[in-house]
């Protein structure tokens, strides 16, 4: 069989690899650069992470704020923001460019924040994020605070998540809307 890398990835990945036995047990391979802000003791993952290069986790609270589950997969430059609680299951498949967050820059619910202030400047709103198990998330996907996505779902490229989705439903669009579910009965996808 091939070596799928060039020379220099090959080298690189063994880099890598000895970065992450070092400073990141029980995970498979992390990808430099990394970005881990709030520090290793917000953030807990199960075995065989796999991060890809320039991804970024701004965490921040107290105690666990980013969960992530056993054999979970990133590709490059996956943003996840965790101030109260983002929890990812397990056998969870990440493309590039996705974003994941519990947090907002202000409400815009009545009293939220008033359009005067720098977004900046206004209150950290947080809604704790939950990924279930056995999910697919596509290219430059975004799953906003207090979604849900349930166990085996796939979330389309470039969808924007802002509710929560049920078990088995492949969603796509901005804003995400459901547009197949699995019909167990006949072990089939159906389209919405």
């Amino acid at each position: 069989m091939r070596n799928q890398y060039s020379f220099g990835e090959f080298i690189g990945n063994c880099c890598y690899l000895l970065y992450t036995k070092l400073r990141f047990r029980g995970a498979r391979l992390i990808r430099l650069p990394f970005y881990l802000r709030g520090g290793k003791q917000c953030f807990s993952y199960g075995k065989g992470l796999t991060l890809g290069y320039a991804c970024r986790f701004d965490l921040k609270g107290q105690g666990v704020t980013l969960r992530i589950g056993d054999n979970c997969k990133c590709n490059d430059r996956v943003h996840i923001v965790a101030h109260e609680s983002v929890t990812i299951g397990d056998n969870v498949l990440m493309a590039s460019n996705i974003f994941i967050t519990d947090t907002s820059h202000g409400s815009f619910t009545d009293g939220g924040n008033a359009p005067q202030i720098a977004p900046d400047d206004r209150k950290l709103c947080t809604r704790p994020t939950r990924i279930g198990n056995n999910v697919w998330i596509g290219e430059g996907a975004c799953i906003m605070p207090g979604v849900e996505v349930g166990d085996g779902c796939t979330i389309g490229a470039n969808a924007v998540v802002t509710k929560s989705i049920p078990d088995n439903t492949v969603v796509a669009g901005a804003p995400a809307k459901v547009i197949r579910t699995w019909n167990k009965k006949l072990g089939t996808w159906e389209r919405c």
